[in-house]
């Protein structure tokens, strides 16, 4: 028997509108089932809904969209120098979009990182009704919430024909359908993050994320282009949960790098002592 279910604060569109009081919960691939749901007391749209982590597996990026201005565009454009942040919403959806796209430029605004120097957004709609001027609207609502100069060079939304959504919702996991009763598309919340060439790396679930955590995700994505060192030695204590879709503390991996400073000053101890002797003896 089948099940559907959404991890954390997550939220399904079509829930929501269908009104089923339905449970999600996350699991270790992703959106996983919740037991005690079957699929056929469930609206007939939600049971084509999920979000299935796709963890290190290529983006197609020949396929071709069109941006905010109303040019032809091919993804890679948006792909080969920075990480980028993936996400699949449309731009007429009466709620759950526009939280996703609340909850993404919520915590991008809190990291010292700047989007258009050390990462890229890039929005994709599933909607094919949708046009370059929703796209253009939806793109200053967001580069004005997000109120950083130069932001506009960095956020991206993009419309499409239905074979080129499909094709990148698909190698992204991202599973939507059309609802004809309520004419609106069910579908997941959350984005990806993936490495500058396309390669999908983390996957964030829900309408709220932490910005240390998307913090770490851009440092891992970028192969530690992006970030402090500080920052660094910071995610080597952390360690991304695909059960979670966040980033937990390992206490071992702590314990080990206070163990190798308590070590360096040691030594570092030990030689300024071995040279204030020999001088000395002089």
């Amino acid at each position: 028997m089948k099940y559907l279910a959404i991890g954390r604060t997550a939220v399904l569109a079509g829930a929501m509108a269908f009104g089923s009081g339905v449970v999600w919960a996350q699991g270790g691939g992703g959106l996983q089932p919740q037991a005690g749901i079957p699929s056929n007391q469930m609206p007939g749209a939600l049971q084509d809904v999920e979000f299935v982590q796709r963890l290190n597996e290529e983006l197609p990026l020949d396929l071709r969209f069109v941006d905010e201005d109303g040019r032809d565009v091919a993804l890679r454009e948006y792909f080969s120098r920075r990480p980028v942040v993936l996400a699949f919403v449309y731009y007429e959806c009466p709620m759950l979009c526009s939280q996703v796209l609340n909850g993404i430029t919520s915590a991008l605004s809190a990291l010292d990182e700047r989007a258009g120097s050390d990462f890229e957004v890039v929005t994709v709609s599933f909607d094919p009704r949708d046009t370059a001027a929703a796209a253009a609207a939806k793109k200053k609502a967001y580069v004005d919430r997000y109120n950083r100069d130069g932001s506009e060079q960095g956020f991206h939304f993009l419309t499409g024909s239905e074979a080129s959504v499909r094709a990148l919702a698909d190698a992204a996991g991202f599973k939507y359908a059309w609802d004809d009763e309520t004419q609106q598309f069910a579908h997941a919340s959350g984005f990806v993050v993936t490495t500058p060439s396309g390669r999908l790396s983390r996957y964030f679930f829900g309408i709220e994320y932490a910005p240390r955590d998307l913090k770490f995700a851009l440092i891992e994505s970028s192969a530690g282009r992006v970030g402090s060192l500080v920052d660094q030695v910071l995610l080597y204590c952390y360690h991304y949960d695909p059960k979670t879709g966040s980033y937990s503390f390992v206490a071992m991996k702590a314990v080990q790098m206070g163990g190798a400073f308590t070590l360096l000053a040691l030594v570092g101890f030990v030689v300024v002592a071995i040279r204030r002797e020999h001088r000395a003896g002089h």
